[in-house]
């Protein structure tokens, strides 16, 4: 029988790749192109929760024909990793071959999920959001914070980024980072209304929490001002959600999923999810002074959608560590 080998993709390796944002979110629009017209298998991740608070690790498999990939990501989340200098997000991802179903490959999905989650954001700002929009708020100045910063710099034309977050050391490192990194004027505020209000375009990247702090309230979202709950409802009381015209998710079934386990308890009906919208069969922004929300849950779609890539081009470049399968 003929042995089978495995490419083992380090985060250096994954990294090394140097797959951009801008492909990324191409990458993503493709994908959710086609689940909007149902050619995507993708269940909703079951989970479970060790340990007590907002714990969890998640398997999240999907099937995207067009693309020729199937896989799974086994990822967690753990919010006190940072008081042990450990990150928020770890995890693997499998990608298998789709004729066969032999595993290709397994590799980091720290990078993969920072950016990839991200690029939804942007995937669901291109259509929700005004075009013009150029000042950003952000609300958790940690990985996703900065991600999100770069992915929204490739689709809009941002001049200004407002950054709030509890940890003072989280602002001067986002600072710093998007400064250096993307250029772009980033001024530090003591309020979280401050990230706001004013602002053309909002992101609320803390931790995943079951009960929401509810830190935003009514009447500070403008009109016209398009925020990516990245996580969740929890930095959202019900009723500023509720001043939004359009309320979008990533996958109806996955945020149904959620609901029925304790999450998203006072939230305002869903809109369409991104594939509908992507595939046109949902309007998006339809006038200028529209509050739009897009509650991104983060699903499979989006890492399968990123790993063959990946793959492909770590073996054409030589990089990564073949073991025996």
């Amino acid at each position: 029988m003929k042995q089978h080998k495995i490419l083992y993709l380090s985060q250096s390796d994954v990294v090394s790749v140097n797959l951009g944002m801008a492909e990324i979110i191409q990458l993503l629009e493709r994908a959710f192109d086609e689940k909007g017209h149902g050619r995507v298998e993708m269940p909703p991740k079951p989970g479970i929760h060790p340990g007590e608070g907002d714990n969890f690790i998640h398997a999240m498999p999907a099937y995207i024909p067009a693309l020729n990939s199937a896989g799974m990501k086994w990822v967690s989340g753990f919010p006190e990793n940072a008081k042990k200098g450990l990150p928020y997000i770890t995890g693997l991802l499998i990608l298998n071959d789709p004729e066969t179903g032999i595993p290709l490959a397994v590799m980091d999905c720290e990078w993969i999920t920072a950016m990839r989650t991200a690029a939804a954001s942007a995937v669901a700002a291109k259509i929700l959001a005004r075009p013009s929009s150029a000042k950003l708020g952000i609300l958790g100045c940690g990985v996703q914070g900065i991600t999100n910063t770069e992915a929204l710099n490739v689709s809009f034309p941002l001049e200004e980024v407002l950054a709030y977050d509890v940890r003072p050391e989280a602002v001067n490192n986002f600072t710093q980072t998007v400064r250096e990194k993307l250029g772009l004027k980033v001024t530090p505020v003591q309020s979280p209304q401050e990230a706001v209000t004013g602002c053309d375009l909002v992101v609320t990247a803390g931790p995943i929490l079951k009960k929401p702090h509810k830190t935003i309230k009514p009447g500070w979202f403008d009109k016209g001002a398009f925020a990516s709950l990245v996580d969740f409802d929890s930095y959202w009381d019900p009723a500023a959600m509720k001043d939004a015209d359009k309320f979008c998710t990533d996958d109806r079934k996955q945020f149904e999923y959620y609901k029925s386990v304790g999450y998203f308890q006072d939230v305002p009906p869903i809109h369409a999810d991104l594939g509908e919208l992507v595939a046109r069969m949902k309007p998006g922004r339809e006038s200028p002074d529209e509050r739009t929300i897009a509650c991104n849950l983060g699903v499979a779609l989006d890492d399968m959608a990123v790993a063959p890539t990946i793959y492909h081009r770590a073996m054409e470049i030589g990089i990564g560590t073949w073991l025996p399968l």
